[in-house]
């Protein structure tokens, strides 16, 4: 008698944990959610899903695996239609780029340009411009970082005279600069070989090492927030 009480006992603790972990595990995916953290990567070249596309994918992977909060959305301008600033935009892509600029959980960007002519894409240019509407009346970027991503065909093609124009536009937002650990002191700098990163171990350390520390900032600042 004494066994069977003893395993009605035993089956109905079991049930009772089983059912507190799941509550436990929903709970914890619903706290996740509500306190989500986003960063956007925002590949700045003609060139739909190429060498900088690869690049922001590898800093924004990296910025997801500091903390299952962070969610990441890579935002390709490759293809489409985006003229630079005006005080009467045209009607183009740039109005839904807006719109998930927009969105209260933003924690964060990941800006990736190729190097041209040892700066920064005509196409970046116009996209930072256009950012513009994000000013006013709301500073909407304002306190939130932001890192940079680039590539070139040369070790030394212009990667940091890049990084640093994009990071002089995005200070008029008030948005804060974030290098990465060691070696992307100032930000990823890849080499383009034959068309490809995957050669390139330095360039795509930095790459990670920037995402990660744009992940980290991203979420001390919503801590305080």
């Amino acid at each position: 008698m004494k066994k069977n009480v003893d395993r009605r006992q035993f089956i109905a603790g079991a049930g009772a944990a089983a059912l507190a972990a799941t509550a436990t595990s929903a709970f914890g995916a619903e706290a996740d959610v509500r306190n989500a953290v986003k960063i956007f990567g925002v590949s700045c070249s003609p060139r739909r899903g190429m060498t900088t596309a690869k690049a922001v994918e590898t800093a924004l992977e990296a910025a997801k695996s500091v903390d299952s909060r962070i969610q990441i959305e890579l935002i390709d301008l490759g293809g489409l239609s985006i003229a630079p600033w005006s005080p009467k935009p045209p009607e183009d892509d740039m109005k839904g780029i807006l719109q998930k600029l927009r969105d209260p959980a933003l924690g964060g960007l990941i800006i990736g340009t190729p190097c041209y002519f040892r700066a920064m894409s005509g196409l970046a240019k116009c996209f930072l411009e256009r950012l513009a509407p994000l000013r006013e009346p709301q500073m909407v970027l304002a306190g939130k970082p932001f890192g940079v991503v680039t590539v070139g065909a040369f070790r030394n093609g212009g990667q940091e005279m890049a990084i640093e124009q994009v990071q002089a536009i995005l200070l008029c937002f008030g948005m804060i600069p974030v290098g990465g650990h060691a070696p992307a002191f100032q930000g990823a700098t890849l080499l383009s070989a034959e068309d490809s990163i995957a050669k390139d171990e330095l360039g795509l350390k930095t790459a990670t090492q920037l995402g990660k520390r744009v992940g980290e900032v991203a979420l001390q600042l919503a801590a305080k927030s």
